[in-house]
């Protein structure tokens, strides 16, 4: 399976939901599942936000060196499982991609008891470190709930 997480820049939300995911999925010793992740805006390969690797080290978690990547129509095409931070994410890629509709999915709608007023993971970028905290608090539950789909 091809897991595809993307969100504005690729600098701090999809770049800490790969690293999460893929600590997760190396803790289970899942081998068969691909996780990538992708900006709608060109960031021309901006480094991870430090912040963001900052709070991945204070949970454990290495992420390799990371540098944006702008979302392309062959990442859309391979993968079986797009993962969004934002309603607008989600309505975007809808908008260009509307073959992709079926696999495009809000990652808060993991959790169980979801509601779909409370859809976004906010963007901590250039707020403080209780900021990211706090994203990072919403996007591990969120992949530790999406956990039960790789069975």
């Amino acid at each position: 399976m091809n897991v595809l997480f993307v969100c504005a820049a690729n600098i701090v939300r999809s770049f800490i939901a790969e690293a999460v995911l893929n600590d997760r999925l190396k803790q289970r010793r899942k081998k068969d599942v691909a996780v990538s992740s992708a900006a709608l805006i060109d960031m021309k390969g901006k480094p991870a936000d430090p912040f963001a690797i900052k709070i991945l080290a204070e949970n454990g978690i290495e992420p390799s060196s990371h540098l944006s990547t702008l979302l392309t129509d062959d990442m859309v095409e391979n993968a079986d499982l797009i993962v969004v931070m934002e309603k607008r994410h989600q309505e975007e890629l809808r908008q260009r991609y509307p073959e992709a509709e079926g696999k495009i999915r809000l990652l808060k709608s993991f959790l169980k008891g979801y509601q779909a007023f409370d859809t976004d993971i906010k963007d901590p970028y250039h707020l403080t470190i209780y900021h990211y905290r706090l994203c990072f608090a919403e996007i591990a539950t969120a992949v530790d709930a999406m956990m039960d789909i790789f069975k």
